[in-house]
């Protein structure tokens, strides 16, 4: 689980930079698809997942 935590980590990070520095290209599109896999298996991904699906829950209620 340490190299999980310390990939993640280190792949939010050059994703984050990736986005603030020229965009997103191929290569960074698969840096990123690493990182979400590598997130997904630490012990955070249960609240990412309830985060996500309160924020859908949100805006699913808004009417126009």
């Amino acid at each position: 689980m340490i190299l999980s935590i310390s990939g993640v980590v280190l792949l939010g990070i050059v994703v984050f930079i990736f986005f603030r520095k020229d965009g997103l290209k191929p290569s960074h599109a698969i840096i990123s698809m690493l990182f979400g896999f590598y997130l997904a298996s630490t012990a955070i991904a249960p609240s990412i997942k309830a985060g996500g699906e309160s924020l859908a829950g949100l805006l699913g209620g808004i009417k126009f």
